[in-house]
């Protein structure tokens, strides 16, 4: 239940909506068991068993001084107008109480509506506030499908299974109690008695759904599976027809659905159990009720009369229903907390890369960045050992070698996407973990190998992450990128949408608009991470062209695959199984004869 107690804390800003909803409910029941109570009279006056009662008492708060004097009234009317208008005045007064108790009734649930939305709302903010905080290397080790599964699904499960029972966690044990109050004052005998039944009812009740969360967590588990296969499925749909696999990811998939179904009819099962068992069990207890109650009234060892003992049975059906919802509403928080343990599991992974108490703002970049003993490591094997190396202001500086070799994890580096985990990184001799995240990240622009675009329109791909930008910023930005002449053959021209990751655009395109954006951060930090490799001949020279008037008075650090686009570079760093091997210009690395002079020649003759 501690997860569920982390749901109530969700609760607390709404405790003004969840004070109202308990206050009304609170009316609403004490109205219903007022004109419950009111067969009692009804049924004296029936069968001419009325009390007589013709003196009034003054009015106290207590049970004995309220029915005297309604008695008192009910007796003057059967005196002066007989006793079926004494009938019809008690119908009427059922008639107002159940208007109050439905109207109360309402009330409670026209506040809580904001108090289940409003959760719900809360959750869905933290799960996606913390996926986006969380690092890059928890997303590395997380399937997507089963994060948005997560996301999506589970949030709903929460919401239908605990949230919506939260109108008969607040109102049903509050019926239970007011209703058991009252049957105390009327036989304490045999109220203590249905208090030794009802517990041994809900003990039965709550091993059957003892079961259930393990049943439904499986369940929420194969899910997330199955929205893991859907997106590597659409993700990777031209693979799957290209290598006629579409048998096995059918197979694959089916298999996975049918576990998933065996599962769910198993968890229905012992979900609905909970109606027919609860309900039998509360046959059970009133029937057991009137044969012990009707004993205590036939033998008069009771202080019931039998019109009382009736009452008694009529408010003790009562209490069967919110039983048997409340049951329901339990058995729905068990299955909701399956959810609420796998969205916790998010809410809970620890973030790697914090900001330090205190880190000190930077708007600048003034002299250098410099690496320090730096290594790091995924999980066991480092990937990086012992890196020391100085990047000037101003300086090209290219990071060549093959693949695996490290140089997308070193870049990653810079702006904390990882933290190294020996050594340290300095910017103007300031450890950067020492710096805002913000601010540092602010420092530097990004293209990467593969263009990371958005469904939306050219110009709020190029404006991304900035507010208040002019269209003559966005167009000068496109200008730069070689972007501008295809963007305005579009009829909408900078306003139109690019598609699902820009599909609608080219690789090169895509790209473009991916160096049009960095533009317009104008850092004075560049990082391209292989922004060439994916490219056709025509529009690697496009891309190219705009790399070279972005580089322009900017410290550039490029991750190479073609070497013949970093001929020009100020150093170039040759990187071999995490180490930086060789270090120089193309052509002291020429004359040097070692790796890199391989690599020139293997793609000087390819």
């Amino acid at each position: 239940m501690k997860n569920f107690k982390k749901i109530i804390l969700y609760i607390t800003p709404y405790w003004g909506r969840v004070s109202l909803n308990v206050l009304f409910n609170f009316l609403s029941v004490i109205f219903s068991l007022f004109s419950l109570t009111m067969v009692i009279p009804f049924l004296s006056i029936l069968f001419n068993t009325e009390q007589k009662v013709y003196e009034l008492e003054p009015l106290r708060l207590s049970i004995d001084s309220i029915k005297n004097n309604f008695y008192y009234y009910i007796n003057l009317l059967i005196d002066n107008y007989g006793e079926v208008y004494a009938l019809v005045f008690i119908s009427l007064l059922v008639v107002v109480t159940s208007l109050f108790k439905n109207g109360f009734k309402y009330l409670a649930l026209y506040h809580l509506a904001p108090v289940r939305n409003g959760v719900v709302k809360d959750i869905r903010n933290a799960i996606y506030k913390k996926t986006i905080d969380l690092p890059l290397s928890y997303h590395s080790k997380e399937r997507k499908g089963d994060i948005i599964s997560r996301m999506t699904n589970d949030v709903y499960q929460i919401e239908i299974s605990v949230i919506s029972s939260l109108a008969m966690v607040f109102r049903d044990p509050m019926t239970i109690i007011v209703y058991l109050g009252s049957l105390m004052i009327m036989s304490p005998h045999l109220t203590l008695f249905v208090l030794i039944l009802l517990p041994i009812a809900g003990l039965i009740i709550g091993r059957i759904a003892k079961t259930l969360k393990s049943t439904a967590l499986r369940s929420q588990n194969k899910l997330g599976m199955i929205l893991s296969v859907m997106e590597e499925t659409l993700s990777g749909l031209r693979i799957i027809k290209a290598f006629n696999a579409e048998d096995k990811m059918n197979k694959r998939f089916f298999s996975l659905n049918s576990f998933f179904t065996r599962v769910m009819n198993k968890m229905y099962r012992r979900q609905d159990m909970a109606s027919p068992v609860s309900e039998f069990l509360g046959t059970m207890v009133f029937i057991i009720i009137m044969w012990y109650g009707g004993s205590l009234v036939l033998s008069g060892e009771g202080s019931l009369s039998p019109e009382g003992f009736i009452g008694y049975l009529a408010i003790f059906s009562q209490i069967i229903q919110p039983s048997k919802t409340f049951t329901q509403a339990y058995y729905n928080i068990q299955k909701g907390m399956a959810s609420a343990d796998r969205i916790d599991e998010v809410l809970a992974a620890e973030i790697t890369v914090k900001e330090e108490p205190g880190a000190l703002p930077k708007v600048s970049f003034d002299s250098d960045i410099t690496f320090k003993n730096v290594s790091f490591k995924y999980e066991e094997e480092y990937v990086l050992k012992n890196i020391n190396l100085t990047i000037k202001k101003g300086q090209k500086v290219a990071l060549v070698g093959q693949s695996g070799a490290g140089k997308s994890t070193f870049v990653d580096l810079i702006p904390r996407f990882y933290d190294a985990t020996n050594g340290e990184i300095l910017m103007d001799g300031t450890p950067i973990r020492k710096i805002k995240i913000k601010n540092l990240r602010a420092l530097m622009g990004n293209v990467n190998q593969e263009p990371i675009l958005f469904n939306d329109t050219f110009f709020n791909n190029i404006a991304f992450g900035k507010t208040n930008v002019s269209d003559e910023e966005v167009i000068r930005a496109a200008k730069i990128a070689n972007a501008h002449d295809f963007i305005v053959r579009n009829p909408l021209g900078y306003y139109t949408n690019i598609g699902d990751r820009g599909g609608k655009l080219s690789g090169g395109q895509r790209q473009r608009i991916s160096i049009a954006r960095a533009v317009l951060n104008n850092p004075p930090i560049l990082i391209l991470d292989e922004a060439t490799s994916s490219l056709d001949t025509e529009s690697e020279k496009l891309v190219q062209e705009a790399l070279l008037n972005i580089m322009e008075n900017r410290t550039s650090i490029v991750v190479a695959h073609r070497l013949s686009t970093i001929i020009n570079a100020d150093v170039i760093c040759v990187m071999h199984e995490g180490e930086i091997v060789e270090k120089g210009n193309h052509q002291e690395l020429l004359a040097r004869d070692g790796i890199y002079k391989k690599l020139h020649t293997l793609q000087m003759f390819s």
